[in-house]
Formats: structure tokens, C-alpha cells, sequence
């Protein structure tokens, strides 16, 4: 009898290991080759000779992982990825949004660049710095290049970006701006449209960010053909 009880346990503790193992698998592995396994094993053989049409189903995607906070600064909290529902960010009352979304943008002129929610342009300054991060451009360079500001315990959500490459400095008003790579990001007061990058060059000083922090590439030179008289 000891031994019938001994054997019976053994048996429950390999099945729940078995258990624990595949969910695992579902949790970790791709879903699709599962629910495609599935579908071969409880679908039903064609008759022979029937004259029948394949149904064609449609397979689900993947769904989104939710983002997961990946880094912390202060008590602004930084996001692995986009968020997976609508966001609505509180009014910015001028030191800065509760949300901020930040998202890689391909450009054919100057290649990826990041920009915010609306689809703005985000800037870099060579006068600034990165290592340590430091913002260069006030006052009247502050009205013409708006920092792009977050305030204390907001929310930041990277897409096509490196969270761990996003931060914020402390500027001389004692606002929090946004860094890429270290380096503090602003907007443009002439770019009037999203994916505008009338900021491109200026001075030759002021650049679209890239997702890692570098200067993006320079417009290509315009040269336009001469009419003939």
C-alpha cells in the first residue's frame, strides 16, 4: 500500500512539472506555431473526393506585451515601449506633461529621428552637453527652441528607442527636459506642422535627434538649374 502511495505521488509531481514546463513555453515562446498545432489536430479530414473549397482563417496576431517600467529616474518613471491604450496627457501648465511619447521617425532626407506624441520634431544643441547632461538654451533661445519638459513622477514612452537611453535634466528654472543619449531635446517655434524640420542645420548648431542622441544627417544641398533667357 506504502509503495501504491509512493508511485502515485511520484506520478502527480512529474505531471505538475510537466504543467510548469508548458506554461513556460506559452509564456515565453511564439503563440503562432501553438494555435497553428492546434488547428491541425482538431481540425477535421477533408472526405475524399468531395468537392469542397478550403475555408481560409485568418490567424490572430500576437498581442502586444503591456510596457513594463524599465528605468526610474527620480520619480519619473520610463517605459519599455509604447503604451498598448490611448493616453491623454494633462494640460501643460508650463513645467511640463505628465506623458510623454517618444517615437523613432524615418526620414528619406536625414534618416530616423525622434519626435514627440504629435509627431514634433525633437532637436539636439552641440552647445549643450551630454556627459553630464547639461541645457545651454534659455531664455530668449528657450522661446525659439521650446524644451521638451516632463513633469515630476510622469510617464515616458519610448518607441523605437532605447529607454535606458532616456532621462531628464534639471534645467536653471528647475523644469525637467527630456535627454536622448544625454543630451537635452527641444522643439522648434517655426516647424508648424508634424514631421516639419525647418530646424534642421540652424546655425549649424541644431540638429533632429537620432534614437541614440547623435545629430541626424544634413539636408541634401538644394541646387536649382538656371532659367534660360
Amino acid at each position: 500500500m506504502l509503495l501504491h502511495s509512493r508511485i502515485a505521488r511520484t506520478a502527480i509531481a512529474l505531471a505538475s512539472v510537466a504543467v510548469l514546463a508548458a506554461c513556460d513555453d506559452a509564456t515565453t515562446g511564439p503563440a503562432a506555431p501553438a494555435t497553428a498545432a492546434a488547428s491541425q489536430a482538431t481540425a477535421p479530414s477533408p472526405t475524399a473526393g468531395a468537392d469542397t473549397t478550403p475555408e481560409v482563417v485568418d490567424a490572430p496576431s500576437a498581442p502586444q506585451p503591456a510596457p513594463t517600467v524599465a528605468k526610474t529616474q527620480g520619480r519619473v518613471r520610463i517605459y519599455s515601449g509604447p503604451s498598448d491604450v490611448p493616453l491623454t496627457p494633462a494640460p501643460d501648465t508650463g513645467r511640463g506633461s505628465n506623458i510623454i511619447q517618444l517615437n523613432a521617425t524615418a526620414s528619406e532626407d536625414i534618416g530616423t529621428y525622434v519626435a514627440d506624441g504629435q509627431g514634433r520634431t525633437l532637436y539636439r544643441f552641440d552647445k549643450d552637453t551630454a556627459k553630464p547632461s547639461k541645457s545651454n538654451c534659455n531664455g530668449d533661445c528657450a522661446k525659439t527652441w521650446p524644451p521638451l519638459l516632463v513633469k515630476g513622477g510622469g510617464q515616458i514612452y519610448p518607441s523605437g528607442i532605447n529607454p535606458k537611453l532616456v532621462g531628464y535634466v534639471e534645467r536653471a528654472d528647475g523644469t525637467c527636459q527630456v535627454t536622448i543619449g544625454g543630451w537635452p531635446v527641444y522643439l522648434f517655434d517655426k516647424d508648424a506642422k508634424p514631421g516639419d524640420i525647418n530646424g534642421q542645420g540652424v546655425g549649424g548648431t541644431w540638429f533632429a535627434i537620432s534614437p541614440v542622441g547623435d545629430r541626424t544627417t544634413s539636408l541634401p544641398e538644394v541646387v536649382t538649374t538656371p532659367t534660360a533667357p
